[in-house]
């Protein structure tokens, strides 16, 4: 299985979705990702074929071991280019949301792991 921007955005945010409450509605992934609802049931069911997720029809949706590794290192990356962007490069609230977003998907975690260090550094 190829990670891609889709499917670490959707692994992203049922795990955020799921820190709130176990297990997460598709209605509430579709409002989350300001997407139709026949799509996230697509994704959805790819997820399923992939061993990413667990979801029965009109259940929630349960992020599976590797799902959860995903989607955890996938909103840790966010969090920290989100932080850079924002208190280091003084980058306004909502465009490093945004921004982060994006950037989240092609860096690696040695470039993560940096980022975290250097933040930690001058926080110190």
């Amino acid at each position: 299985m190829k990670k891609t921007k889709g499917i670490e955005d959707y692994l992203e945010a049922i795990y955020v979705l799921s820190r709130e409450k176990d297990g997460v509605k598709v209605s509430n992934i579709a409002k989350f990702l300001a997407v139709k609802l026949p799509s996230v049931t697509e994704a959805v069911d790819k997820l399923t074929k992939e061993g990413l997720v667990e979801h029965t029809n009109y259940g929630s949706v349960h992020l599976t071991e590797k799902g959860l590794a995903i989607g955890r290192e996938t909103w840790d990356k966010h969090q920290i280019l989100f932080t850079f962007l924002k208190d280091v490069l003084g980058v306004s609230e909502v465009s490093a949301f945004k921004e982060a977003c994006l950037m989240e998907h092609a860096i690696s975690s040695e470039t993560r792991n940096k980022i975290k260090e250097y933040l930690k550094k001058i926080k110190s």
